[in-house]
């Protein structure tokens, strides 16, 4: 039998998705189950992560498993030069699946195509954040009671934003639509427009934030700038604060709008916008555990009920 992996949302058909965010309901249910006894996971962070590491060792643990690996590359074997194959056909010596994050795009597929351990990625450089993208729709269909048919304005760094990427992808199945906002340093890659022309999506594209968008959405999902991409830090610091969301600027959007984020959040969304019901992005980190917890037996092939 082939080795399962998920590297990328591009490998899921719309039934993959519901299949995997059904079971993210049963996790809710019920977190505790002992369904890895006897197995050990292995993460490995080669990029600094708080939330998807947390989340998905807090899933292994949840479901009775071992955790092993290290979420500081410095104090890994690759410091001394070792290569990613070295290290990845190492671990798969001992682990039952491998969850990486890497700074490389493309790292994670290389990494199962060595086929030394299913691998799940846990985002690639300005790739694919694939379990990033499950856990958002999995939140849009929890606050939304559907997936079809919804706007989704997306706000901030469009260009490095892996989660953006993988996001519309990972909607495309469910007649989205999208706005696309940012400066012009930070545009929505080529190739993720041309994406939507092919599958018939409609987006618009402004610099404007402003409540003729806003009020638009059913979800408004805000992004940081990210520092860690940019080569040039003069271009950082011209484009870092250009869009900051607050309280009064929700005042007159849809009853069922929601605020994502897919956290951290550095200066983007002001603090006053906490206490306000549409804000979910605390209550989306936390979904992230269910939806781990079914990606892990969606790769292992663990039946759940």
């Amino acid at each position: 039998m082939a080795m399962k992996h998920l590297v990328s949302i591009h490998q899921l058909s719309a039934d993959d998705i519901v299949r995997i965010l059904d079971r993210a309901e049963l996790f809710e249910q019920c977190p505790n189950r002992k369904l890895l006894e006897g197995r050990v996971i292995a993460t490995l962070f080669f990029e600094p992560s708080t939330r998807t590491r947390l989340s998905f060792e807090t899933a292994v643990n949840r479901l009775g498993g071992r955790i092993i690996g290290f979420s500081d590359a410095s104090t890994s074997s690759s410091a001394k030069g070792e290569t990613l194959k070295d290290t990845i056909s190492m671990v798969g010596n001992y682990a039952d699946l491998i969850i990486m994050r890497h700074y490389l795009e493309g790292a994670a597929l290389y990494a199962s195509e060595l086929n030394r351990a299913p691998i799940v990625n846990a985002g690639d450089g300005a790739n694919q954040h694939p379990s990033q993208t499950l856990l958002d729709l999995y939140s849009i269909r929890k606050t939304q009671g559907t997936l079809f048919d919804r706007t989704i304005v997306m706000v901030g760094d469009l260009k490095y934003g892996r989660t953006v990427h993988s996001l519309i992808h990972g909607l495309s199945h469910f007649r989205p639509r999208f706005i696309f906002v940012s400066p012009d340093e930070l545009r929505m890659p080529q190739e993720y427009l041309d994406f939507c022309d092919v599958h018939g999506i409609p987006y618009e594209e402004t610099r404007d934030f402003d409540s003729r968008v806003i009020n638009q959405a059913d979800i408004l999902y805000m992004t940081r700038v990210q520092r860690e991409r940019f080569v040039d830090l003069e271009e950082y610091e011209r484009v870092k604060n250009v869009y900051v969301l607050t309280n009064d600027m929700l005042s007159g959007s849809k009853d069922n709008l929601r605020v994502l984020h897919p956290l951290p959040r550095v200066g983007e969304i002001a603090q006053d916008v906490d206490d306000n019901p549409k804000a979910y992005y605390v209550q989306q980190a936390q979904n992230g555990l269910y939806t781990r917890q079914s990606i892990i037996c969606e790769v292992l092939e663990i039946e759940v009920s």
